[in-house]
């Protein structure tokens, strides 16, 4: 068995270690917008679920230590506390890619990639139109994760929308093998589908 301690490892190995164990990780769209009213997009692969009920979503915000300037998508979070999240598929990963890159603030990815911001209900940030899924945010926590670059947004889900033929309305449930979200793994460029299905049950006792 391999053993390495973090603190003997030089940056960004740890990292590169980190994302390469933790994975797949589903990937947050999020939208949000400026006080300005200028709309933002950019994934994030530090994301997931936090709680049922309230339904409420996490994803970390991370800026480089040689440039330490707040990402658009976490001034916006603070000015305005609201967000749009959104799954990805296959037909949209090609333009999640081209969100990641690091624009000229004002400058909104929706535009520069061609993509359709449509109004969202419950929060100013606009949805993107043809995600499968969008989830309307409010945010309840900023957190700073102590001794990284990183910042912790948690926000409350207010409202889903989920393209009809995904929804499995007897049981409330998206079909998540028909959404086919693309994920995130350790390599710069290594993503994935879902697979093969392994169904288990959890036991009532031990006895």
């Amino acid at each position: 068995m391999l053993t390495l301690v973090t603190a003997e490892m030089d940056n960004p190995a740890p990292y590169h270690l980190l994302t390469s164990v933790v994975a797949p990780r589903p990937i947050a769209w999020v939208s949000t917008i400026s006080a300005a009213g200028v709309p933002n997009l950019a994934p994030y692969s530090f994301f997931n679920a936090v709680a049922g009920f309230p339904p409420t979503v996490m994803f970390s915000v991370a800026y480089r230590r040689s440039e330490p300037r707040e990402k658009d998508t976490l001034i916006n979070v603070k000015e305005v506390g609201e967000f749009v999240c959104h799954v990805v598929d296959e037909p949209l990963a090609e333009a999640m890619v081209k969100t990641a890159v690091d624009l000229p603030h004002g400058i909104s990815e929706f535009d520069a990639v061609g993509l359709k911001a449509v109004p969202a209900t419950e929060v100013r940030p606009p949805r993107l139109e043809g995600a499968p899924v969008a989830m309307e945010c409010r945010v309840t926590q900023i957190v700073p994760v102590e001794g990284a670059t990183n910042v912790m947004v948690l926000g409350q889900v207010l409202r889903f929308h989920i393209r009809k033929d995904l929804y499995r309305s007897q049981l409330g449930l998206v079909d998540t093998v028909q959404m086919q979200p693309v994920t995130r793994l350790g390599g710069p460029v290594e993503y994935t589908k879902i697979g093969e299905l392994i169904h288990l049950q959890t036991p009532k006792s031990l006895g």
